[in-house]
């Protein structure tokens, strides 16, 4: 898209080796949302229950993402990456060889944060390499790498109904990871513009910012929303629609390729039309999808509004990581794993919306309209700033002006 002004301006192995570990650790990181209908033979889970199991995951990549990012601007990405694929495994070899309970699961469940955690690290290595005209493409196709999500959809309760046995998947887990590893190690490298390690006191002086705040909601919503349904859409799918576990997955996959796919589509938009005009056409398409979703119509027409909507939510990602840079460039690993981790938090909540109120009412429709609500708030707050975002740093090379960035509006 960019042609050789694109290749020529960065580094080419790294970017991929980003979008490599990314990617199977966002297999890693979604796998028990597939396998949730499955593991429920053998620990029978209500609505709230498969809700928490599929959300825990998400909460610990949240959680782990502020301390990646930490770590990136402290031992540099790749280090940080390496690290994060050994310790992933460790919850793969539990839930392989050691899991007998839905509470030792749990365990499991929030320990594969570790893998969600790798956004932190993945992000920062490509954008480093590249100047501020291509970083939307640039982020988008690192943060592509949430197609991982495609192979657990696709894959896992394949393995588990060929085997009879859904812990063999954690078992199977390890080969890729073992071998994105190596590959990570081989080709990945630090950019030389490194910027100087921050330090605590940083983050609270980035947490006094408004634009933080407002980024975390953006990204709350995008990335939330689309890890969030993600992990959701099978049991939504069996349990709404009586489909059956690979049945499920299957058309759980075929939405979530929607918003993989598209998440570099949105970020090179952005690079052409402005992240701030990407944002409002699509949470305004999100907010109508949602709207229809919410009247739960036949099988056919809801498998459309969910990939048009998983769609929206990809390029949204991709948009939302076209701003970042330009607003943060000098803190782009601390604010990475900060918005990074708002993402994750709305991915945690989003099942638990659908879970809880599916358990209280019997019916999905509230909870859809409650996070259609949320991507509405979104439309207003980017038409409320988007005037001060454009004198201050829209431009600007990532340089915000002194007066900018206070917590109070402009």
């Amino acid at each position: 898209m960019a042609g050789k002004g694109f290749l020529k301006s960065g580094h080419t192995p790294s970017l991929f080796s980003a979008f490599a570990y990314f990617d199977i650790s966002f297999m890693v990181w979604s796998m028990l949302g597939p396998l949730a209908v499955v593991i429920m033979n053998d620990y029978p889970m209500d609505a709230a229950q498969k809700a928490n199991l599929v959300a825990l995951p998400v909460l610990g990549g949240s959680i782990l993402r502020l301390v990646f990012g930490f770590l990136t601007d402290y031992i540099g990405p790749k280090r940080t990456g390496q690290l994060g694929m050994l310790i992933t495994i460790v919850p793969l070899v539990l839930g392989w060889q050691f899991v007998d309970s839905l509470d030792s699961l749990y365990i499991v469940a929030l320990l594969l944060g570790f893998a969600g955690a790798s956004f932190a690290a993945a992000l920062p290595l490509a954008s480093r390499w590249y100047p501020p005209q291509y970083q939307g493409l640039a982020m988008g196709i690192a943060g592509a790498g949430n197609s991982g999500t495609v192979f657990s959809t696709l894959f896992a309760n394949r393995i588990a109904t060929h085997y009879d046995s859904w812990h063999v998947v954690f078992g199977l887990a390890i080969i890729p990871i073992a071998l994105v590893f190596i590959i990570f190690t081989i080709f990945a490298k630090d950019s030389p513009n490194q910027p100087a390690p921050k330090k605590l006191a940083d983050y609270a002086k980035v947490l006094k910012l408004r634009d933080t705040w407002l980024f975390c909601l953006l990204y709350g919503v995008t990335f939330g929303g689309f890890v969030g349904m993600a992990n959701y859409l099978t049991i939504f799918f069996n349990t709404q629609y009586e489909l059956s576990a690979v049945r499920a997955a299957d058309f759980a996959t075929l939405c979530v390729i929607a918003g993989s796919f598209f998440r570099p589509v949105g970020g090179w938009l952005s690079d052409r039309i402005g992240g701030i005009n990407m944002l409002l056409g699509l949470y305004g398409v999100v907010a109508i999808m949602l709207a229809c979703i919410s009247t739960l119509p036949p099988f056919g027409l809801i498998v459309v509004l969910l990939f048009i909507m998983m769609m929206s939510l990809g390029m949204g990602n991709g948009a939302v990581f076209q701003l970042v840079p330009q607003r943060f460039r000098d803190e782009i690993g601390l604010i990475t794993g900060i918005v990074g981790a708002a993402g994750g938090l709305g991915g945690y909540f989003l099942p638990k919306i659908l879970g809880n109120i599916k358990q209280a009412t019997g019916s999905y429709s509230t909870g859809f309209l409650i996070i259609c609500g949320i991507s509405l708030l979104c439309v207003f707050t980017i038409l409320i700033v988007q005037g001060s975002w454009k004198r201050t740093w829209i431009g600007t090379g990532g340089k915000a002006r002194a007066d900018q960035g206070a917590i109070v509006s402009s």
